[in-house]
């Protein structure tokens, strides 16, 4: 060990904050499960944590994960159980309700490293979705994490790269691996899968019929007939039963509500790009501040028929700051898209057309706040009231906007519903009065009217029953990801394509900070290196995915110092092949200052 340096080769803390800070931000749920957390873990009782997760028909990574890490640390004295819950539930006790020890989940990741601002800034313990969930509160980061928000350029590549050493020191979370999307296709019907991925909503949008792929993209030519339906197969139910796109439990990348629900901007091609903006200007205001005018187009209507105004850009960005639009003593900001909300200091109308922001922070890192989903006032104004589900546990504070299942969802894309049976299947039509149906404006050189006479989404019990779907000409393609296991059987079929991508989604673990021993940032530390990043990888996701310290890995913020290798500074798993040493793991968490009874039980200090 050098100096400056601690017993796993990291820089030391350069700054400490009280984890008691962080408990009053809790809600009151928080507080009465964090005081039964602590009758339960009085000094001399042996530690015990439950890691929650998703079934393995859902997602036999994340469980095998679960189980893996459950089973390293019952070898090192601790009690461990592994719960096992739906997603939408999961994510509720995660994010809403903070109730959890550990977790494994998998993080939908973002191009733009100022997606880790809200994700671990204190500011944001005491807010529901991925707003600091892990109640994780220490100045050093806040500090880097400010920094990096308010510098561009080469100051701000070197403050990012500071941070994630930070991330990785302090593990508030353990990134395990960055994941391929694998996808099987058909291209008998349609083509240009590849385009942006089947992650991503802008990849249905340029979709071509099959054998109109030079003509339907040239300007001026003549628009192809629209195809049949397009029939995609997801193992996720969540898109059946819910449309609202600001319900955290029931988002994840938001692929097709990004298809019901338009932005002033789309990120493609490396840049921010007009979409419901004819055009914008930024203006330095001389108060530490940017204001950005947008241009709407012309004729913009949602779904009803109704003018799409203004005005109701303005109540957007209002609305997701403050759900319940002033109605209680605090702000009960959407979860979703609070990254880029956090930084609008306000929304003004100057007319139909025009509408004027105000953001706090650089220019590189303003640009996203123009990616928030444009919501109608009218649908919307009236769920600010606090919501109160009947047999749903839900924080105190949460409003309808937050909860409601959005039935007949009234949005401005190129898709609008057309009928969903919850659990079985979704459908979505064309919306004709859609900017890009006209033909007459950017960027429909790019992307051009919609292919098909309207998506079908079927869920499908298993990744092996939507290969089989596939197979059969009963769907077009998968768009969740499919396991390793299923990848050769499209290699056997010639009707099949597979289509695979790097993620920007990683898998990780997170812990607790408010709860003990969670709180600790030795025993977090100690935990991460009973995963074994490189076995899974190999093992469990068949090499479809990559080993990673930091979730930026893959993108062009990731300092060399942390990328995956034997010189990386990493928290080298305890063990080898998946086995832990027990020795070590035992010793390692005595030198994070914890103890062992006479039974071999890590007692709680």
């Amino acid at each position: 060990m050098t100096r400056g340096e601690d017993d796993d080769g990291f820089p030391t803390r350069r700054g400490v904050l009280a984890t008691t800070a962080g408990v009053g931000l809790a809600s009151t749920s928080g507080c009465i499960r964090r005081l039964r957390s602590l009758m339960n873990r009085e000094t001399g009782q042996q530690v015990s944590v439950r890691i929650k997760t998703v079934p393995a028909d859902k997602d036999p990574v994340a469980v095998t994960i679960a189980r893996n890490l459950a089973d390293n640390l019952e070898t090192a004295g601790i009690e461990s159980r592994v719960v096992l819950m739906p997603a939408d539930e999961l994510l509720r006790d995660v994010l809403i309700n903070h109730d959890f020890d550990l977790y494994v989940a998998t993080h939908a990741g973002a191009s733009d490293p100022d997606f880790l601002r809200p994700l671990t800034h204190s500011r944001f313990a005491a807010e529901t979705g991925w707003q600091n969930p892990f109640g994780f509160a220490d100045l050093t980061v806040d500090d880097l994490l400010e920094e990096q928000r308010w510098s561009q350029g080469r100051s701000r590549r070197l403050t990012v790269e500071e941070l994630q050493r930070e991330l990785v020191r302090q593990q508030p979370f353990t990134t395990v691996a960055v994941p391929d999307d694998v996808w099987a296709v058909r291209e008998d019907r349609f083509v240009g899968w590849r385009e942006f991925g089947l992650a991503s909503p802008l990849n249905y949008v340029a979709l071509r019929p099959t054998g109109s792929e030079a003509a339907a993209r040239r300007p001026g030519a003549e628009t192809p007939a629209r195809q049949d339906e397009l029939r995609v197969v997801t193992t996720d139910s969540r898109v059946t039963e819910n449309s609202n796109p600001i319900a955290v439990e029931f988002r994840n990348r938001g692929t097709f509500m990004g298809l019901l629900y338009d932005s002033l901007a789309r990120e493609y091609d490396g840049s921010y790009n007009p979409w419901l903006a004819e055009e914008w200007t930024w203006e330095e205001t001389g108060d530490d501040a940017l204001d950005v005018t947008v241009r709407l187009r012309e004729d913009l209507t949602w779904h009803d028929g109704s003018d799409l105004t203004a005005s109701d850009v303005a109540f957007t960005y209002r609305f997701l700051s403050d759900t319940s639009l002033g109605n209680q003593e605090s702000s009960v900001p959407a979860p979703q898209y609070r990254a880029q909300t956090s930084l609008v200091e306000s929304a003004e109308a100057l007319d139909d057309r025009r509408v004027r922001l105000r953001v706090t922070a650089s220019h590189e890192v303003a640009e996203s706040v123009l990616t928030v989903p444009i919501l109608p006032e009218r649908e919307w104004r009236p769920m600010s009231k606090e919501a109160d589900i009947a047999g749903v546990e839900v924080a105190e504070g949460t409003t309808e906007a937050l909860v409601w299942d959005n039935p007949e969802p009234v949005g401005s894309g190129p898709l609008q519903l057309e009928r969903r049976i919850a659990g079985e299947n979704v459908s979505f039509e064309p919306f004709e009065d859609h900017f890009l149906e006209r033909g007459d404006t950017a960027p429909n050189e790019r992307f051009g009217r919609i292919a098909f006479t309207s998506l079908d989404v079927r869920v499908a019990p298993s990744s092996t029953a939507m290969v089989e779907l596939v197979a059969a000409d009963d769907a077009d393609a998968t768009s969740s990801s499919l396991a390793a296991d299923d990848v050769p059987r499209i290699g056997r079929n010639s009707d099949l394509e597979l289509v695979v991508e790097q993620s920007r989604s990683y898998y990780h673990v997170g812990f607790n900070a408010d709860v003990s021993p969670m709180s600790n940032t030795r025993f977090r530390r100690t935990v991460a290196r009973l995963v074994d990043k490189e076995h899974i990888v190999r093992t469990v996701m068949g090499g479809y995915a990559s080993p990673v310290a930091s979730p930026l890995d893959g993108t062009e913020w990731l300092p060399s110092d942390l990328e995956w290798g034997e010189s990386a500074p990493r928290l080298s798993f305890l063990g080898e092949d998946g086995q832990p040493d027990e020795e070590a793991a035992r010793e390692a968490f005595e030198n994070a200052g914890f103890r062992y009874d006479e039974d071999g039980r890590l007692i709680a200090r």
